[in-house]
């Protein structure tokens, strides 16, 4: 059973058992019952449209350069604000990354 289930499972207006019992019947937390994740704000939702039609533009465009053109269009933001826009919407910075094309075993080294 998924954890999802098991906390639809839990019956929070049953007098006999109480809540907690429940969630360790369940083997879930707490906590996690009454978890509500936090909606995305208006001014987030408008960042990660603007990130979204630049990265088309520059693919190459890291958090650092991302932050960089934003304030240039007169945005307030920094680094750690588009470094987390950018995990949530999946996008990473097109580079060529160190390393691409390791030697292979066996391969003679010539001077």
């Amino acid at each position: 059973m998924e954890v999802k289930q098991r906390r639809a499972a839990v019956d929070r207006c049953r007098p006999s058992l109480s809540v907690a019992r429940q969630c360790k019947l369940l083997d879930i937390s707490r906590s996690g019952l009454y978890y509500q994740p936090a909606r995305v704000s208006e001014s987030d939702l408008e960042l990660m449209k603007l990130i979204d039609c630049q990265y088309m533009v520059t693919p190459f465009y890291g958090t650092r350069k991302m932050a960089a053109w934003l304030k240039s269009e007169r945005h307030s933001v920094n680094g750690k604000h588009v470094r987390r826009l950018m995990q949530l919407m999946g996008l990473k910075a097109i580079y060529r990354r160190p390393r691409t094309s390791p030697q292979g075993p066996g391969n003679k080294i010539y001077p």
